[in-house]
């Protein structure tokens, strides 16, 4: 197994390989190519023989690493050990950095995880070194910066267990976001199929300045392009306006393109980037990605014709780009700062603050917290402190401990930021909140990625806005939204005002470097013969998995329907995070939370609907799917638009599936989750007719028709069997291609892997 970094070795084989692959590939496109096709296409299993149609075809690929955090690893490891391989085919490596609750501050809720973790952390530990995997502890660092400090390299192909795993691209690496039987595949050697994405160009001219960041790029590309425009997409930025971007300005940018559902998010090689590796002593990965700089950016005929390489071409200007907020409750609902206090009276936004909070895997860079750390010195200057609670998470212990020796963290301490550990934390629910009582509507500011309803902390009315680091600092002094601290004077308790000025450029990196660092780092050991994964099988936590049945060769008929869901359906609606993320080793524990944040179509009530076997109304969806699981009844879910929106976690498909879901039919699909159903053996289901949605009623029982006969882009039949005895019939669309269709067939992915 590599050395804990990404050798040169490694990487040098990495590109010969590109070139070769490319050199195919081109003869056959017989055209020049973008930065992403080069790295996307430089990696095909079978350069000669695989069909190329962006949009329409299913690429085989070969990444070159693995990454896991440790709560979908949970779930992987477990399906990676159901599958027999004895070793991963590729590097990998597992980040615990989900666990880790929020709550007085770093040093002690290290020690409260340390116990309540402990028999997760000693599973991850085990089959990390049984199976030859790399496992970082608890308090090392939050996956997507640890990678991006020790793994990441230009030109590279990476999938993770996170849907921020594309946060490498800003390392100019085509990092991807799955579901954990996507790892799997990889990690025994098998190929990662993905769709073949289309290609939205984004055009950077100009510089940044004053209080605009690279956060404010991706807050307006979400603008643009919303939640679901990046749906089978790769979000590839071009234009002089890259190079004025730190590596990690660029890697704020590609971690938010989860938010637009991409497939991933990249820059191409420069300067910067060879800066950071030089920064982060990979001086050989530099010198070696300067030799194939050519390779690493897209030929010449890109910039000078875009339009001819792009499906869409959005057009940015950082010059005259302005500091933006977008929220609450989703990512694309932006507006530039100046106009926040007007949409505070318009929308009856809760004015005052009662936390902002900075870092997390997005924005905890060396240069962010540096701004930040400006912003706070102009406080602590003028005698002023927060105006509401200010929480800050370094991405790493490298970044904790260098923020630490250059002064950055005094200077946010200053204020009176509670320095948290180095985890996911309040970003993806792991925040235990004293001051505000749920079903409070109250506001926060974040430097994150992602605010859906109860993301942060598990209340529906807490409204999560986000923005740039040195920006939450700014409305943390000023305690209150319905301003623009980056105009207006801020008033001060006890009296004076201040008016702050743009934080000063922060450097890219350190001056003097980073505070090297690894702990927490474990490498499997050369001899794992002596090694064995326990698990108790009265735990609570986790469980081996048990195999699901092979389909039966029959149509779907009559089946219950659980859920119509309305609106927004994300995987944080379907398997909640926060204090769920306990039982993600253990499948049937778990599934007590299934669609219990869903809205019911039918009531507008979350999580509750018709047990249609009883009669009863308001039963949690778990215990009704449990109650048809029982007596062998299968189930139908309904939902709206880019359903499955978010997380790359695939208990929001494995829930259902082991629970009895046969089918979930839409309006539309977010990429990993549709990807997800396929891997568990559900029938991903779209309407042909977006408006036959509406014809879904509370009794239905729902037939899928054409099974024995289902084929790629051949639609099956669905009728919907109404209580009063009428019918509607229609059509429906899968997006399954003939390996697909025999992971249905064989109940699952992994069934078939097994055999293989």
């Amino acid at each position: 197994m590599p050395a804990i970094e990404t050798t040169r070795d490694l990487v040098a084989s990495t590109y010969a390989t590109l070139e070769r692959n490319l050199a195919i590939v081109r003869e056959r496109l017989d055209r020049p190519l973008t930065y992403a096709e080069k790295i996307l296409l430089g990696h095909l299993a079978d350069p000669k023989g695989q069909e190329l149609a962006p949009g329409d075809a299913y690429l085989e690929l070969r990444p070159d690493r693995v990454a896991m955090q440790d709560a979908t690893a949970q779930m992987a490891l477990l399906q990676f050990i159901s599958s027999g391989r004895e070793e991963t085919a590729v590097p990998t490596t597992v980040h615990c950095d989900h666990l880790i609750q929020a709550y007085e501050g770093a040093a002690a809720d290290m020690k409260t995880a340390s116990v309540t973790n402990r028999e997760v952390y000693d599973f991850l530990r085990s089959a990390c070194a049984r199976y030859g995997i790399g496992f970082w502890g608890p308090g090392a660092g939050i996956i997507h910066q640890v990678v991006l400090e020790k793994y990441a390299f230009p030109g590279g192909m990476m999938i993770g267990t996170d849907s921020h795993t594309p946060n490498a691209g800003g390392l100019g690496m085509f990092a991807c976001g799955v579901g954990g039987a996507d790892a799997v595949d990889v990690m025994a050697s098998f190929p990662w199929e993905v769709l073949h994405p289309k290609l939205v160009g984004v055009h950077l001219t100009g510089e940044l300045s004053g209080w605009a960041s690279p956060k404010d790029v991706i807050l307006k590309v979400c603008e643009l392009l919303t939640v679901k425009g990046g749906t089978n997409r790769v979000v590839e930025y071009f234009g002089p306006g890259t190079a004025s971007l730190s590596c990690t300005g660029k890697g704020t940018i590609t971690n938010m393109g989860a938010e637009l559902g991409a497939t991933t998010s990249i820059f191409p090689y420069d300067e910067r980037m060879a800066l950071y590796l030089e920064s982060t002593e990979r001086s050989d990965l530099a010198a070696l990605a300067n030799e194939n700089a050519a390779l690493l950016q897209a030929d010449p005929e890109v910039a000078a014709d875009p339009g001819r390489f792009f499906d869409e071409i959005i057009e940015i200007d950082l010059s005259t780009l302005e500091p933006h907020i977008v929220g609450p409750h989703t990512p694309d609902l932006a507006r530039p700062v100046s106009r926040m206090a007007a949409d505070v009276s318009e929308q009856g936004y809760p004015a005052n603050l009662t936390s902002c909070l900075i870092g997390s895997c997005t924005n905890s860079s060396y240069e962010d917290l540096s701004r930040a750390a400006d912003v706070a010195r102009q406080a602590t200057a003028a005698g002023a402190r927060a105006q509401t609670k200010l929480w800050c998470t370094p991405g790493s212990e490298q970044i904790h401990q260098t923020i630490q020796r250059d002064g950055q963290l005094s200077d946010l301490e200053a204020i009176g930021a509670v320095v948290l550990a180095n985890a996911c934390g309040p970003c993806i629910g792991q925040w235990k909140r004293d001051d505000v009582q749920k079903g409070e509507s109250n506001s926060i500011l974040t430097s994150f990625n992602r605010n859906f309803p109860k993301r942060n902390d598990g209340n529906p009315e807490t409204l999560a806005f986000i923005a740039s680091p040195e920006l939450t600092v700014a409305y943390a002094i000023a305690g209150k939204l319905d301003i623009d601290p980056t105009r207006d004077e801020i008033e001060l308790e006890g009296g004076g005002r201040i008016r702050l000025e743009p934080p000063a450029p922060a450097p890219d990196v350190p001056e003097n470097g980073f505070v090297a660092n690894a702990d927490g780092y474990e490498a499997p050991p050369a001899d794992r013969s002596s090694v064995s994964v326990v698990v108790d099988p009265d735990s609570e936590r986790l469980a081996f998995l048990e195999p699901f049945a092979a389909w039966d060769g029959n149509d779907f008929t009559e089946l219950n329907l659980l859920l119509k869901a309305k609106g927004k359906c994300t995987t944080d609606h379907i398997s909640m995070a926060g204090p769920w993320l306990r039982f993600r080793g253990h499948l049937d524990r778990i599934s007590d939370n299934m669609f219990i944040g869903a809205i019911n179509a039918f009531t507008g009530d979350a999580g509750t609907g018709l047990n249609q076997v009883t009669g009863e109304r308001g039963v949690g969806f778990p215990a009704v799917a449990r109650d048809y699981k029982s007596k062998g009844l299968r189930w139908v879910v309904v939902g709206d638009e880019n359903y499955g929106e978010g997380s790359s976690r695939e208990h929001a498909a494995m829930e259902p599936r082991h629970l009895g879901g046969a089918a979930v039919l839409v309006r539309s699909f977010a990429r990993i989750h549709e990807t997800n159903l396929k891997k568990q053996g559900v029938l991903p289901l779209t309407f042909d007719d977006p408006a036959d949605y509406d014809k879904v009623q509370e009794g239905d029982r729902v037939s899928v028709t054409g099974l024995a006969d289902l084929a790629p882009d051949r639609p099956v039949g669905v009728t919907l069997h109404h209580e009063d005895g009428s019918t509607d019939v229609f059509q429906a669309n899968h997006t399954l291609n003939q390996d697909q269709i025999a992971w249905f067939r064989a109940g699952s992915a992994l069934n078939l892997l097994k055999q293989g």
